[in-house]
């Protein structure tokens, strides 16, 4: 179940993205639909669940 939904910003490409908090599971999803950026991280801890952000370079 969502809780909450917001239109943001992409971090990767800048268009309009949307986050979805859902709080029964604990997480929030951030996605792009003109670039297929997503990223799905833990609300309470921070930690990334899943991430894919294309044209993003990968540090070594």
């Amino acid at each position: 179940m969502v809780s909450v939904f917001q239109k943001v910003a992409c971090p990767n490409c800048g268009n309009t993205a949307e986050r979805y908090y859902i709080d029964t599971e604990h997480l929030v999803r951030t996605q792009c639909p003109q670039c297929d950026y997503l990223m799905i991280t833990c609300s309470q801890t921070g930690r990334v669940i899943e991430a894919y952000a294309p044209g993003l370079p990968v540090c070594r």
